[in-house]
């Protein structure tokens, strides 16, 4: 509604534009400049879950949705990402997924039964959630309904790319393209788990609220694994921004229940295969959490896809690692644009 008022606005300055003296249009130019290139923040609803977006903006580009990864809060996609969106003529919108940041929270259900889930989940057994990445999925499609956005270039990361790709396969129609990072068509399962020092971390974060300090030495230590050891995390910059993210969203259960979320979901390979949309699928060589050969299988289902391997690149979106695959990210966007 926001993006309809802006673009009527649009037509009236346009119109008195043509009208006033010189003074008059150089005002109405700065206003044209800020309603054009403002950004906008605010709540999607579906059904009774609010989700909260940011629209980067400029309204007349080409409109990016991103779908951020397990326990990621629309914060998380970093400004160097964002800038070079802009930059090359896309508007890039983010969103916290349910249960994150300042989305809907489902905190009263609790955290799950991480000892009797996690025998069933190495037994095979099934496992049972409160939401699945199904409903996540029309959270992001209630996110462009709201801004009254038909169709749109879709890129997930991480768990964002299996949400993604359930968006993508059953509404085709509402993207020019979709990109995969660092993601799987596979339901996690013991093989493909996480093990040894991060298995353990992640773990960790699932039982119980731990202190600022334990959560800024926690995130330093996963933030460094999942990158590889490429970066070094332990610095007073990223501990203000893990500080200032947790501030803007201080429970941290969500995590665990978002994780029930990715090892109770049904196999989407017969889901993925049935994707026709121009896809792109990044995975990186080093990608501690999601193996390297899950991105290949995904690839190979996708009979629309190219697939890029990005040889130092963990399982983060790090400015070094984007700066290896970004013109071919945008090449992707602009011919299917």
């Amino acid at each position: 509604m926001q993006c309809l008022e802006n673009m009527s606005l649009i037509s009236s300055l346009l119109t008195d534009l043509k009208k006033n003296n010189i003074y008059m249009r150089l005002l109405t130019l700065l206003i044209l400049t800020f309603v054009l290139f403002s950004e906008e923040e605010g709540y999607a609803s579906n059904d009774n879950v609010e989700i909260f977006y940011k629209d980067f903006g400029p309204v007349n580009n080409t409109p990016v949705l991103l779908v951020m990864g397990l326990g990621g809060q629309l914060t998380f996609w970093p400004d160097y990402f964002i800038d070079s969106l802009q930059k090359n003529g896309y508007r890039p919108i983010v969103y916290d997924n349910r249960d994150v940041g300042l989305s809907t929270s489902f905190k009263e259900y609790g955290r799950p039964n991480f000892v009797w889930n996690y025998f069933k989940f190495y037994t095979g057994l099934p496992i049972n959630s409160i939401y699945s990445l199904k409903d996540m999925a029309n959270d992001g499609l209630a996110v462009l309904n709201h801004l009254e956005i038909e169709k749109a270039h879709l890129v997930g990361m991480s768990m964002g790319g299996m949400i993604s790709q359930y968006m993508a396969s059953n509404n085709q129609e509402r993207f020019f393209s979709l990109t995969l990072i660092a993601s799987t068509a596979k339901t996690p399962d013991a093989s493909t788990a996480p093990r040894g020092r991060l298995g353990r971390l992640l773990n960790n974060r699932t039982i119980g609220q731990k202190s600022m300090n334990e959560r800024i030495d926690r995130a330093i230590e996963i933030y460094t694994i999942l990158d590889a050891g490429n970066t070094n995390f332990d610095t007073e910059e990223f501990k203000k921004g893990v500080i200032e993210n947790i501030n803007r969203s201080q429970d941290d259960s969500g995590f665990s229940r978002q994780l029930m979320a990715i090892v109770a979901d049904d196999s989407r390979e017969k889901w993925v295969s049935g994707i026709t949309l121009p896809t792109l699928i990044i995975h990186g060589e080093l990608d501690p959490l999601i193996p390297f050969e899950e991105g290949i299988k995904t690839h190979e289902l996708i009979n629309s896809s190219k697939f890029l391997s990005v040889e130092n690149m963990g399982h983060l979106l790090s400015e070094t690692a984007l700066n290896e695959f970004d013109s071919d990210f945008i090449k992707h966007l602009d011919i299917n644009s």
